[in-house]
C-alpha cells in the first residue's frame, strides 16, 4: 500500500473509533411542544443540542416577534440543560432582510460577545405567518474561550 493510503486508512479507523465512543451517549428526542409539524423540539446527540426552528408570536410588533422566539429557544435549551450562552450556531431566517439592523440591536442585547457563529438567510415565508425562525446548536457546558488573532 501507498503511504497515502495508509493515511487514509488510519484517519477512517480514527474517525470510527471516536464514532463509537460517542454512540454509548444515548441520543435524547425531545417532544416539540405547540409545533406546527411532525419533528422534535431538539434533539441532544454527542454532547451537541440541535433545536428546531423556533418562531415568536406573530402579530405584533418586530421586535416583540423577536423576543418571544428567543424566549422559545431559551425555553427549549433549558429542557436540555443548556441556555444562550451554551449557544455555538445560530441560523436566522427573516422574511425580509430590511429587518436586519433591527433584528441584530434586538440579538445583541440577548447573547454575550464573543457571539455564536451565524448565518442569516432571507426566505419567502415562514410557518405561522412568522417574520423571523431561529434554529440553534450549542454545547451544554461550553466554555468561551475567545480568541485574539
Amino acid at each position: 500500500m501507498r503511504p497515502a493510503h495508509l493515511l487514509s486508512i488510519f484517519a477512517l479507523a480514527s474517525a470510527l473509533g471516536a464514532c463509537s465512543a460517542k454512540e454509548s451517549q444515548p441520543t435524547l428526542y425531545r417532544p416539540a411542544v405547540g409545533a406546527l409539524g411532525p419533528y422534535s423540539g431538539s434533539v441532544t446527540s454527542g454532547g451537541l443540542v440541535f433545536v428546531s426552528g423556533k418562531i415568536g408570536t406573530p402579530g405584533g410588533s418586530f421586535t416583540q416577534e423577536v423576543q418571544t422566539a428567543l424566549d422559545a429557544v431559551e425555553r427549549e435549551l433549558a429542557r436540555s440543560g443548556a441556555a444562550l450562552s451554551d449557544v455555538i450556531s445560530v441560523t436566522v431566517y427573516l422574511t425580509n432582510l430590511d429587518l436586519y439592523d433591527e433584528f441584530n440591536e434586538i440579538y445583541a442585547n440577548r447573547f454575550d460577545p464573543p457571539y455564536p457563529a451565524r448565518a442569516c438567510v432571507e426566505v419567502s415565508r415562514l410557518p405561522g405567518g412568522a417574520r423571523v425562525e431561529l434554529q440553534v446548536i450549542a454545547q451544554a457546558g461550553f466554555r468561551v474561550v475567545p480568541l485574539n488573532d
